[in-house]
């Protein structure tokens, strides 16, 4: 996505005279928050005050995005709080943003209190909800939410869903449970999935599970950096030093290069 170049954009737009709308305010934060830049989006934020235009749900919530995406859970969060008629998308916005920021309770706290003003979670409430139990390690929590999905609601789990399941279950060791949900989902798990799996396989040293996770990665994707490298290390954790060697000739022959550290918040 080209962001900054829609900034730029932005300021040519300002210097023509041209006067910019809810949606191009709108559009504007979400480039802002595309590349985190938290002192642009405040600035655009005071021109959004400056400008005259009466507040409506959606240029607020657009502001609520970029924040939480910038990292200013505390200013997302006032802003949600100033939407006189919060819609769906506020909510999910506010949920979504504490979870990625790691506000695992935070976001479950906004949910509850959605659900009580009589608002009607959809499918992407429950990745957010479910990636909040993730990052809070609330397994308990996560359990209770993904069925009452279909239970409750009528909405059926997507791949989303299950990823972030299966991600719950890994990171916090239970790989009887995290398998079982694999063999029993209707849907064909994909190369995003079994790496989450992969993942917690490297954060808890499962070889033997972590063996097959990467096996169906490649079978998807077949120069997939990052399961042979997580692969590696579980491996070497475990002092399989001749597995390590070929492995890391595999990747050569393959012209697999090992991929920068990175990272990333579900």
């Amino acid at each position: 996505m080209r962001f900054i170049d829609a900034l730029k954009l932005f300021l040519l737009m300002l210097k023509s005279g041209t006067r910019p709308n809810h949606f191009t305010f709108s559009s504007v934060l979400d480039a802002c928050a595309g590349c985190s830049c938290l002192l642009t989006g405040m600035q655009v934020h005071l021109c959004v005050i400056k400008s005259g235009i009466p507040d409506d749900v959606i240029s607020l919530t657009s502001l609520v995005d970029m924040y939480a995406k910038c990292g200013d859970t505390d200013a997302a969060f006032l802003v949600f709080e100033s939407i006189p008629k919060k819609n769906l998308v506020s909510w999910n916005t506010i949920i979504g943003g504490f979870a990625s920021n790691g506000l695992g309770n935070r976001a479950l706290e906004e949910f509850d209190r959605m659900k009580k003003v009589g608002v009607k979670p959809d499918e992407v409430t429950f990745v957010n909800v479910l990636s909040a139990c993730v990052h809070a390690g609330l397994v308990e929590e996560g359990e209770k939410h993904f069925p009452s999905m279909l239970s409750k609601y009528g909405i059926e789990a997507e791949m989303e869903h299950y990823t972030c399941m299966v991600d719950l279950y890994g990171r916090a060791g239970q790989f009887d449970k995290a398998v079982k949900l694999i063999e029993n989902m209707p849907l064909e798990p994909d190369v995003v999935l079994w790496g989450a799996l992969l993942a917690a396989c490297g954060l808890h040293s499962n070889l033997v599970l972590g063996e097959y996770a990467a096996d169906r990665i490649h079978k998807l994707e077949s120069k997939h950096p990052v399961s042979y490298s997580i692969l590696s290390k579980i491996q070497g954790e475990k002092g399989i030093w001749s597995s390590v060697n070929e492995l890391r000739d595999l990747m050569s022959v393959k012209q697999i290069r090992k991929q920068k550290a990175i990272s990333r918040v579900l």
